[in-house]
């Protein structure tokens, strides 16, 4: 935002002294043209006095050039202003107001810049009049300053007369004007600063009330993931709780009552205590099934071991065999091409949405596939139950499994798509291609 102020106060400025520039040119242009009608009226003022006697004169009528030299020297105008005449060899005639220039020639006088004067001003003077600028010293303080002057020429007499202006006023207007424009300048600057500080800090204010507002809302959302992964704990720890009390613990309790029984059987001597050992190596083996299977739940050494498909697999063979739900999984080998992110995401929206399915679907068929394509992997389940708006009870807003899921993808930059209807649910897991393992990496991740 500084930057694009910048650039703009810049460009501000630039745009307003060039169009300050052009109107002090057209301002100087109009004055100047303004000074110069008036040294040609004051030349024609000159001319109209002396004219009679000019014009009845012959080339060497000394008396007429001497009353015509009196007639110019009495014009005097204002502090500075006067007449001068030269002859074309550059002697001076008339000079009121700087006498020491008279009867002295001046041929190639030159300024302080060097511009030729005298040589420049019977130059028009032979072409029959023209404007000439130069510095000159002023009568009235000796300090030299820019003059404009009209110099016409007598041909009989071979004279260049005329006279000039001071441009101090014209000088002063321009000043003034540049002066003028710096100070609007200034105060554009001064504006385009105000309203930057403005801006700025409307902006400052704004972003702070907004990061403080995301600020709470990431605060309550991270109170509320927090609680939620205390309360999937809480529901993970009472789950294995149930599994061990409901299975392991009555398997083991059936155990010791078969053990009790063949102890007391073989201190009688009865032969029926083989048949209770057996029965309580039957109890074990079904309770080392139940420890493997809730160690199978919690964390599958297939999926370390074989990869995604073949757990998946068995993940839908264990769910088929203790539903009575038909299960058809199909899924093209990956060869451990997915990262162990990936991989953990995917097998557990699996084992969410069968859980769902279980629980709550009643349908009496489910189809798993799982496959690669160019953009990553995709695992679609879709069942034929009764869909999540018929759930019974079911709340508006999403429940805790699909929250789940969701986050989990998430997490991997995927996709997790949810389509529902009174035919059936499908949930569509999509996870994007850079966390597909290049083939060195899935080899030595399998190795």
């Amino acid at each position: 935002m500084l930057l694009a102020v910048a650039a703009i106060s810049v460009l501000v400025a630039q745009q307003s002294r060039l169009l300050a520039e052009r109107e002090i040119a057209a301002l100087e242009a109009q004055l100047i043209e303004a000074k110069k009608a008036e040294l040609r009226n004051y030349v024609t003022l000159a001319r109209a006095a002396f004219y009679s006697v000019y014009a009845a004169a012959t080339p060497s009528d000394h008396k007429a050039q001497t009353r015509v030299t009196q007639i110019l020297a009495a014009m005097t105008y204002g502090t500075d202003g006067y007449f001068y005449v030269y002859d074309y060899e550059g002697t001076n005639l008339v000079a009121p107001l700087q006498t020491e220039l008279i009867t002295r020639n001046w041929q190639g006088l030159t300024d302080s810049e060097g511009t030729p004067v005298v040589d420049r001003l019977i130059e028009q003077a032979r072409k029959g009049g023209g404007y000439h600028t130069y510095l000159w010293k002023k009568p009235s303080t000796g300090e030299e300053a820019l003059m404009i002057s009209y110099t016409g020429g007598l041909q009989d007499w071979q004279w260049a007369v005329g006279t000039g202006v001071f441009l101090d006023d014209v000088l002063e207007s321009l000043a003034a004007a540049r002066a003028q424009t710096e100070a609007r300048i200034r105060t554009t600057f001064l504006w385009i600063a105000v309203i930057t500080l403005g801006a700025l800090m409307l902006v400052f204010v704004s972003g702070l009330a907004l990061n403080i507002r995301e600020r709470r809302l990431a605060d309550s959302k991270l109170k509320a993931l927090t609680q939620r992964i205390f309360d999937t704990q809480e529901e993970e720890r009472g789950r294995v709780a149930r599994e061990l009390h409901d299975s392991i613990s009555q398997l083991l309790v059936g155990i010791r009552y078969a053990l009790e029984l063949a102890k007391r059987r073989l201190s009688t001597g009865d032969p029926n205590a083989v048949e209770s050992v057996e029965k309580g190596i039957v109890g074990l083996n079904g309770a080392i099934q139940e420890v493997r299977r809730i160690s199978r739940d919690l964390r599958p050494g297939l999926l370390d071991d074989l990869g995604l498909g073949p757990a998946i697999q068995a993940l839908t063979e264990s769910f088929a065999a203790r539903t009575g739900i038909a299960v058809e999984f199909e899924t093209v080998v990956f060869r451990n091409r997915l990262d162990q992110e990936a991989k953990i995401a995917l097998y557990r929206i699996a084992q969410e949405a069968l859980t769902n399915i279980e629980r709550h679907a009643g349908a009496s068929r489910v189809t798993v596939n799982l496959r690669g394509h160019r953009r990553g992997a995709l695992m679609r389940i879709e069942d034929d139950g009764i869909g999540l708006s018929e759930v019974a009870g079911a709340p508006e807003s999403p429940g805790m499994g699909l929250r789940n899921m969701a986050e989990r993808i998430e997490q991997l930059d995927g996709t997790l798509r949810v389509m529902s209807s009174r035919s059936g649910t499908l949930i569509e897991a999509e996870i994007p291609l850079s966390h597909m393992l290049p083939p060195e990496n899935a080899q030595k991740a399998s190795a």
